[in-house]
């Protein structure tokens, strides 16, 4: 038998697990909105803000993750999104959540939550931020998709829904995007579109073997929803379908007649499409969308946003009967017109005046200096990392700045400021105190340029 002394342990060998590949991109259908392309963001954000408040709308913000089945029951579970499209998932805990694909519903579930029927009508609110759907990517449609909305719950009116429609196509415009047209339908109410819905699905159902796979499945669940399918031959057989206008029941009749002529009195150019239904369960009446003049194999794809009545969905989630009316636009889109179109973007205001420091302790007095300038509503360009004046002077000469102000060790200690004006190269040493005052007369000369507190 072996000595147990001259026995060694061996070591186990270690498994190493092999290093997963670090993929330098994000997933497919996401992308960065990169500094170049910010102006255009910045134009849109700036319009869409000041539009909801022109209009009387406030800011709402939502969970971007909800419970799956708001929006099953929300949106419909014969929809596409819910069907195919949503990003869902358990959590740790084992409730089944999704990423919100559009923020209608999680705004109806907020309605309801937190007592917001009990303010005056309509209650006007407004949303911009992602949302997630998992389609094909294709241009202007990605699967992180930015979107901007408004929505008006209330009130039945459709004066309502006009001014949704106005502020919409007004945001468009002034963006730069000027040929819009705002296609508009009614699919009337539930008493309306019963018989309607019966009728829609014998005539497909004669038409059956013509129609693509997901519409047979369509026939059975959501025949509606076969209108705005975008298959060319789904596209042949729908255009002889019965339209939904011609089947509305008395107050739906007056409710889009007196729609059409809101918008005939705004002389906003609309068009009667008999065949849009937009994709979600909840719609009621009142349904439109915004398309840039395209040709016709391009508008079927180019729609800016849209929207329509949704009368239903609050008391659906077990809220009170609440009529309301909604659109959304897609920034994605938009900006992607706006660069097609060449639109000149948000410019932001540039500095004119650079502020130099040279030393340690000049450093330190140069930080209260560029808060007390910026406070004062001057804005203000700097180079605190850069070591040598000559290297911060050639970053205000690239800026183009109109006065640069020197603060040195000895100024520091003096409590003084040397203005060197950029163009004729003068310079002149003046107290701190009076810094703000000078700074300001200077660079009226040459225009206001002080910001608006």
């Amino acid at each position: 038998m072996p000595n147990k002394k001259t026995l060694k342990k061996t070591k186990k060998p270690v498994s190493v697990e092999p290093k997963e590949e670090l993929v330098l991109q994000p997933p497919r259908g996401m992308r960065d909105i990169l500094p170049g392309d910010q102006p255009y963001w910045q134009q849109v954000r700036k319009i869409t803000e000041k539009a909801a408040a022109d209009f009387g709308y406030r800011r709402i913000d939502i969970p971007l993750v909800e419970f799956t089945n708001l929006f099953a029951r929300g949106i419909g579970t014969g929809t596409d999104i819910v069907e195919k499209e949503m990003y869902s998932f358990n959590t740790k805990g084992g409730e089944k959540v999704s990423l919100r694909p559009e923020f209608t519903a999680g705004i109806a579930r907020a309605y309801i939550q937190h007592g917001l029927h009990v303010a005056s009508k309509p209650v006007k609110l407004y949303y911009t931020g992602p949302c997630y759907r998992y389609e094909r990517p294709q241009e202007g449609r990605y699967r992180e998709l930015f979107q901007f909305g408004c929505e008006a719950l209330g009130e039945n009116d459709p004066i309502i829904d006009v001014q949704i429609i106005q502020m919409g196509w007004r945001i468009i415009h002034q963006l730069g995007i000027r040929n819009v047209t705002v296609n508009v339908n009614s699919i009337g109410c539930p008493a309306c579109r019963k018989s309607y819905r019966n009728l829609l699905v014998s005539y497909f159902e004669s038409k059956k073997q013509k129609l693509c796979i997901d519409c047979r499945r369509r026939l059975e669940k959501n025949p509606l929803r076969i209108l705005d399918c975008k298959e060319d031959k789904c596209v042949q057989v729908k255009m002889n379908a019965p339209q939904s206008i011609d089947h509305l029941c008395d107050e739906c009749r007056v409710h889009f007649k007196e729609l059409l002529e809101y918008l005939e009195e705004l002389e906003i150019p609309f068009e009667l499409d008999p065949t849009l239904v937009r994709g979600l369960d909840y719609y009621t009446r009142t349904v439109f969308e915004f398309f840039p003049h395209a040709g016709a194999e391009e508008k079927k794809k180019s729609a800016l946003g849209g929207g329509g009545r949704y009368d239903g969905l609050v008391r659906s989630m077990g809220g009170e009967d609440t009529p309301a009316v909604g659109f959304s636009l897609g920034l994605d889109r938009l900006v992607l017109e706006m660069k097609k179109l060449g639109v000149r973007t948000y410019k932001e205001q540039k500095p004119r005046v650079f502020l130099a420091q040279l030393g340690i302790f000049a450093k330190k007095k140069s930080l209260r200096m560029f808060e007390a300038l910026e406070r004062s509503g001057i804005m203000v360009a700097e180079s605190f990392g850069r070591g040598s004046l000559k290297s911060q002077l050639k970053v205000a000469d690239r800026l183009r700045v109109e006065l640069t102000l020197i603060l040195g060790q000895k100024e520091a200690i003096d409590g003084t400021v040397i203005i060197k004006d950029m163009a004729s190269g003068n310079q002149e040493i003046i107290n701190g105190d009076k810094l703000i005052d000078e700074v300001k007369k200077r660079l009226k000369m040459g225009g206001m340029v002080v910001r608006n507190q």
